[in-house]
């Protein structure tokens, strides 16, 4: 009981910047997505504490989740706020191996919208 309680105490929880970044999210491969779901119940228990090869941080607390599958590689970008809040901001399947520049600015974008109110 007493452990249930914390881990409870110490979840965090996942929202999304906008309810087409969780449509995008759905539309990904089964494999993809599947991981991505993984991730994401490893996210909520372990919150800022989740690294690679899993979680990434990008600098200024914006942080990439890091799903793949046999299909492809998917990036959700994400972000805490006060509450034990994540807001997942921006997600795509990866195309090459660099991160693109305008999905970073996207993400940065969308970042400073949360933080902002």
């Amino acid at each position: 009981m007493f452990a249930y309680l914390l881990t409870s105490l110490m979840s965090f929880e996942i929202e999304y910047f906008h309810e087409r970044v969780l449509h995008n999210i759905e539309s990904w491969p089964v494999d993809v997505l599947a991981d991505y779901a993984r991730l994401v119940e490893l996210l909520i228990e372990h919150g800022p504490s989740l690294r690679l090869p899993h979680s990434r941080a990008f600098g200024d607390g914006l942080f990439e989740l890091r799903p793949r599958g046999r299909s492809g590689i998917g990036r959700a970008f994400y972000c805490f706020l006060v509450g034990k809040r994540v807001v997942v901001l921006h997600a795509f399947i990866k195309k090459s191996q660099e991160t693109p520049d305008r999905e970073l600015k996207l993400a940065r974008k969308r970042m400073k919208e949360v933080s902002n109110g």
